[in-house]
């Protein structure tokens, strides 16, 4: 009776996983948000966002995530014939650490901002367990949009973000 138990588990666990890997989120159509925000640690995400502010898909952008010694210009120059969109519209984040404290200053900036839908910037495979912590912060008064990045993760990658994702997901079921 427990082998057989144990064995659905294991069976649901790789079936899960089979699924978190097939179906990564993809990117996201121009629907119009109040924000962008851009997790910070991953290929293609700064441009990915700027793209979106320069088409006008949002007003105002997050950078969430940034080392406390980046300076605006610093960035701005690593993105060449952004300089006016770093001047008006980019806001860098400079208190989160991981996944969680970018959903605490992620609602604090939105809050701040009166803002009620966003656009979630992050690579494919980080984006659910982002949007699972984003989600849970802001409630459901806020829109979120998830706008994946595309990216080709090893199996390493991916099998340790599905752990991480699962064992969030558990801890908040428990009450942690």
């Amino acid at each position: 009776m427990i082998s057989r138990a144990l064995s659905f588990v294991v069976l649901l666990y790789l079936l899960g996983y089979a699924a978190f890997a097939v179906l990564l989120p993809q990117p996201a159509g121009d629907e119009r948000t109040d924000a962008v925000v851009v997790l910070t640690g991953g290929a293609y995400r700064m441009e990915r966002g700027l793209d979106l502010l320069k088409r006008g898909v949002a007003k105002r952008m997050l950078v969430s995530g940034v080392a406390r010694t980046v300076r605006p210009p610093e960035l701005a120059a690593e993105y060449p014939g952004n300089d006016a969109l770093f001047r008006c519209c980019i806001d860098l984040g400079r208190e989160s650490v991981d996944t969680r404290s970018n959903a605490e200053e992620v609602a604090r900036w939105m809050e701040k901002h009166r803002f009620r839908s966003l656009r979630l910037v992050t690579t494919d495979w980080h984006m659910p367990r982002a949007r699972f912590e984003l989600s849970r912060r802001l409630g459901g008064d806020v829109e979120v949009i998830g706008d994946a990045v595309a990216s080709n993760p090893s199996f390493r990658a991916l099998f340790t973000e599905y752990n991480k994702y699962l064992l969030r997901r558990a801890a908040v079921l428990v009450g942690v």
